[in-house]
């Protein structure tokens, strides 16, 4: 793959694209209808990489995506936004947070687009369930709906002004209501049969099911599964909850292959940001801290898992990087639908390297969290402060002093410094409560 090394023409090409030039990537395919996968797009609450055995790490029990990378694609630098209502916002808009993202409670679905306008508008049936976040269902009780999904079941986060819960006796808005009967229920579960449901009902033609899930996010709670009978305390539950949210995926994979339906759906798996600061976790004797919330590589360093049976090759590892914005132009050219033509798109499709190709690596990435930012590039990591990093270990990060760098770092940290100097910035205003 792509070393991610920066050439000067694509160096510029990028800075004019995002300082907001009157020219933007048209994404854009000839697919036939006929050719039109299903999407199923999963996103994990607050999971690093290192989560995940099929990247090295030891403490948790993911059989099911381990499979699902060892029959798939493996991306190793896949990378959210710290937090999750920005990274969520950049995931399904194709635009960096500094465009379009004005804090919790502030998106506006008249004015902006997601993907899920966008496969809609193309013909798919299209689902949501699980985390929402991005409104208050009190004031909009049809907001998801309003952002381009036909259906939804999703966790309410406050009402009345106070915090709900999202695992037992959990608050579930669906049709622009609270969902009644579930007070016994595991929210988890409530979420992954409503998936399943709409898969079932939907097999006949093509779909999006976007599956932002509540795990494995704070409280750490119980899961269905402990044996404890909730006698840990805190973050012990952790390990549970990872190993449940990857149960729940099993059994959904698992419908697929029961509808036989699997060799014609996209399967992409990311988190939204780092692992809870709560959380260490270890790959072999490294004990890897969690980063949420952090400007450290551990805040946005995810996981990234794609599988299309007959369209991406086994056991593959692709280094290029990956940025959030990037799904959306993925998803146009791999449903053969249009992105939005009237506003810049950020994002590059991966799907050439989802089909094992070179594809056009992106030279650089921006990664951003209200007034703070870095870019990467090749394999180094700039912060707006001036501090240099390098990401040779995907598990580490290594800062460099500015009189300790060779040739090769200070030409990166020249070329890096001025795509932060190029990069516009946002309105000015406060993130407000983020998960």
């Amino acid at each position: 793959m792509n070393d991610g090394g920066l050439s000067r023409r694509s160096f510029l090409t990028g800075c004019a694209a995002a300082a907001g030039t009157a020219l933007w990537p048209q994404f854009t395919s000839a697919a036939p209808a006929a050719a039109k996968p299903n999407i199923l797009l999963i996103l994990a609450d607050d999971l690093g990489m290192e989560c995940l055995g099929s990247y090295g790490g030891t403490s948790y029990t993911t059989p099911n995506l381990d499979a699902l990378a060892k029959s798939g694609v493996r991306f190793t630098r896949c990378y959210s936004n710290p937090l999750c209502s920005p990274s969520r916002v950049a995931l399904m808009t194709g635009q960096y947070n500094y465009r379009n993202y004005r804090g919790w409670g502030v998106f506006d679905p008249q004015r902006e687009r997601t993907f899920g306008h966008m496969l809609k508008d193309g013909g798919y049936a299209t689902a949501l369930s699980g985390k929402w976040q991005f409104d208050s269902f009190e004031k909009h009780p049809n907001h998801v709906r309003d952002c381009g999904f036909d259906e939804y079941c999703a966790w309410t986060w406050q009402m009345g002004g106070k915090r709900t819960p999202r695992y037992w006796r959990p608050s579930l808005w669906q049709e622009g209501k609270l969902l009644s009967g579930i007070d016994e229920k595991y929210g988890p579960d409530v979420h992954n049969d409503f998936v399943i449901d709409f898969v079932r009902r939907n097999r006949e033609r093509p779909f999006l099911a976007y599956y932002p899930m509540s795990l494995v996010h704070a409280p750490f709670e119980k899961t269905p599964d402990s044996k404890d009978g909730g006698q840990k305390k805190g973050a012990d539950h952790f390990s549970d909850m990872v190993a449940y949210m990857d149960k729940l995926l099993g059994k959904l994979f698992g419908v697929l292959d029961e509808l036989k339906i699997r060799d014609n759906t996209l399967i992409l798996f990311t988190g939204d940001n780092g692992t809870p600061r709560q959380i260490t976790s270890k790959a072999g004797e490294k004990s890897i801290p969690g980063g949420k919330g952090t400007m450290a590589n551990t805040g946005s360093h995810v996981p990234l898992i794609a599988h299309w049976p007959g369209v991406t090759p086994a056991g593959k590892t692709c280094d290029d990087l990956i940025n959030f914005t990037d799904f959306l132009p993925t998803l146009a050219e791999a449903s053969g639908t249009k992105a939005p033509a009237d506003r810049p798109i950020d994002g590059q499709s991966f799907l050439p390297q989802i089909r094992g190709e070179k594809g056009k690596p992106r030279e650089w990435s921006l990664i951003e969290l209200n007034e703070r930012r870095f870019v990467l590039g090749g394999k180094y990591k700039l912060q707006q402060n001036g501090n240099l990093f390098d990401l040779s270990d995907p598990m580490d990060e290594k800062l460099i002093p500015p009189e300790q760098q060779n040739a090769e770092a200070a030409a990166a940290r020249k070329k890096l410094s001025e795509v932060l100097a190029a990069l516009p910035r946002g309105k000015k205003e406060p993130i407000g409560p983020a998960e």
